[in-house]
């Protein structure tokens, strides 16, 4: 007779602990040395710390909170609140204090388990606003031994008062375990606001085990995998993959040193899964070519065309095509001098599969990573969904769909936007009955807010935003997310914003990669003082407009892109331009930088921009600076027109 699976997070915890005691649950990289933990010692750690908070006071429907890098202590503490029948609400480590604030106050947080002395300043400047703060929870003691407020306390110390209560109440952790029941909640998780202020989503232990649950039914994930978590752990991806998913299957979860050492650590693990946002893969790609372009001519040829003929086979792969033997024979070597090398200094060298998500990657930046020997692939979710509702099976990867629904999902179109109904659909938003209506239609279904279609495969197909397809001037339809991918697979563009609903033409503003861009002007001994000086040279802008050019090569006339601005400041999300998870949040942008838009329109040589920034210490200041507007009018544009018509 098959076991039951349990039905809360706490319960699997138990189980693990009970089924493979010795096995390792955790491992944490510590002054060059990885320190394993035991599922038995991640129980036995959790139900200290469980036992801690009751004896202080924490209750059923309390909320408690983390703030930091991922450390096993934020993880067992998160459980310890749900044992107690609590709710964990996991917050952004590089939030700013106003923020963290809204968060904070909005979810009534009692406790805050924090990493360092760094979170705890900041926690303890914004007590005067946080009415339900009654207890700060540290991890790393430094500098911390001797605070002057009965406020803040060591991990250990809780830990040892809960074993003294332990000692009166022996099952007392255990008991209020089996009060639980599976649609309680278990995670707030907040959304990454990129229209309007986080909204506090609601999931259950059973939404939560819903989505890793079917994402098991149809992806080999094995109790023996290894798992880098390294991902915010306020993003609701971390807290599948990195609570939901490694209690339900049981393999191990691995913790960095710190993000600095992130690169090494993970070639040193060698991860056998991984999920990673866009922004990462972007990342990596521009970093993969520069170091190409600053490699000797022998290795710059060699890489370049072994590259070729990996995205050649993969796009005969992609087509159904058969592979030639002399290119298969190309890729054997190119494996050997090439591939494999990229691949181990990515630190996914055993990686069976990783997945991308969270927002859309650019089809060539997609390409790229296959070709290379990556077992790419795109996932499809939302924070409502528990973070999964589609994911591509192996031998149907592509650029563009995300694969079909999980299995228990359903998928129905209303007037192009995505809706889903499934038990992974969340409770509402905290506090929000308006809100939750609002992303709710009848009978279960979930409004995702997202254009897209189902192919002839069966696949889902994701366009953008619902809110931000447009129509140009003339009719044609104008998805933005689709350009600015493009836009960014060059590795000089580090962010681009797309504008031209009910415009004449396609406009952009571009913040340039500084490291990409600094290292481009370096090697031509262009002199510059500051990233805002680097970004206003005349070399950057044509460096710029021939990107654009190239990207425009291979888009039908009426999209291409016609005019640009080099922004003289990245995007940031202290500024609310982009979100913690690096979404645009497009209508903040066009209401800020609404003079430029309107004079990229005006047919101006040059536009005054004022901008307010925020400094990482959370001071203010206005940047005033004239940007130059840069016209596209490639060579040979006729000639690809006559070639659309």
């Amino acid at each position: 007779m098959t076991t039951p699976v349990p039905t809360t997070l706490p319960r699997l915890l138990r189980r693990n602990a009970e089924d493979m005691p010795q096995r390792t649950a955790m491992r944490e990289k510590q002054r060059g040395i990885w320190q394993p933990y035991s599922w038995r010692r991640y129980w036995e750690e959790t139900r200290d710390f469980a036992l801690g908070l009751a004896a202080a006071g924490f209750a059923r429907g309390d909320k408690l909170s983390v703030i930091g890098e991922n450390r096993p202590r934020l993880y067992w503490a998160q459980l310890a609140a749900q044992c107690l029948g609590g709710i964990a609400v996991p917050v952004y480590q590089d939030a700013i204090a106003g923020e963290l604030a809204y968060v904070l106050d909005h979810a009534e947080t009692s406790v805050v388990v924090a990493e360092d002395q760094e979170q705890v300043d900041k926690v303890l400047s914004l007590k005067a606003q946080l009415p339900h703060l009654r207890l700060i929870v540290y991890d790393d003691p430094r500098g911390l031994r001797d605070y002057p407020t009965p406020l803040v306390r060591a991990f250990e110390e809780i830990q040892a008062a809960g074993r003294a209560f332990g000692q009166i109440r022996p099952l007392y952790v255990e008991t209020e375990i089996e009060k639980a029941a599976a649609g309680d909640v278990a995670l707030f998780s907040y959304t990454s606001g990129t229209t309007s202020a986080p909204k506090g989503a609601m999931l259950s232990h059973d939404n939560l085990l819903f989505a890793a649950g079917s994402m098991r039914a149809v992806e080999e994930v094995r109790s023996t995998d290894e798992w880098l978590a390294y991902l915010p752990m306020a993003w609701i991806g971390n807290s599948l993959f990195s609570m939901a998913m490694h209690l339900l299957v049981g393999f191990t979860c691995n913790y960095p040193e710190k993000p600095e050492t992130l690169q090494r650590d993970a070639r040193e693990l060698g991860p056998t899964v991984a999920l990673a946002p866009p922004r990462f893969w972007e990342n990596q790609l521009t970093a993969i070519t520069v170091r190409a372009a600053d490699a000797s001519p022998a290795k710059r040829a060699s890489f370049r065309f072994f590259r070729r003929l990996a995205e050649r086979a993969e796009t005969l792969r992609a087509s159904g095509q058969t592979v030639p033997p002399l290119l298969r024979l190309g890729l054997l070597v190119g494996e050997f001098v090439i591939y494999g090398p990229v691949r181990d200094q990515l630190g996914l060298g055993r990686a069976r599969w990783a997945y991308t998500g969270g927002a859309a990657l650019g089809a060539d930046t997609f390409r790229f990573f296959r070709a290379f020997g990556v077992n790419l692939k795109q996932i499809y979710g939302a924070t409502e969904l528990a973070g999964l509702c589609a994911l591509q099976p192996d031998g149907a990867a592509s650029p563009d769909t995300v694969g079909p629904v999980l299995p228990g999902c359903e998928i129905a179109l209303e007037e192009g936007e995505v809706l889903i109904r499934s038990p992974g659909v969340f409770k509402g938003y905290y506090k929000q009955p308006e809100a939750t209506r609002a992303a709710m239609a009848a009978e279960g279904w979930l409004r995702t807010g997202d254009a897209g279609f189902i192919d002839q495969r069966g696949h889902l197909v994701i366009i953008d935003r619902a809110k931000d397809v447009g129509k140009l001037a003339d009719g044609t339809v104008l998805a933005p997310q689709f350009l600015e991918n493009k836009l960014k697979f060059s590795p000089y563009i580090g962010e681009a914003v797309v504008f031209g609903d009910r415009r004449p033409f396609v406009a952009a503003i571009i913040a340039v990669d500084p490291a990409t861009v600094g290292n481009w002007a370096e090697r031509r001994q262009l002199a510059y003082t500051s990233f805002q000086d680097l970004s206003a040279r005349p070399e950057v802008r044509d460096l710029i407009r021939g990107e654009i050019e190239r990207c425009n090569a291979g888009l039908p006339p009426a999209t291409r892109i016609r005019r640009f601005v080099v922004l003289n400041k990245e995007f940031d999300a202290d500024d609310d331009e982009i979100t913690r998870t690096r979404k645009i949040r497009r209508r903040f942008v066009a209401e800020k930088y609404a003079a430029v838009v309107e004079g990229l329109y005006a047919g101006q040589g040059e536009v005054a921009l004022s901008a307010a920034i925020t400094y990482e210490d959370g001071r203010k200041a206005v940047l005033e600076s004239t940007l130059a507007i840069v016209a596209v009018e490639p060579a040979g544009e006729a000639a690809r027109e006559a070639a659309y018509a």
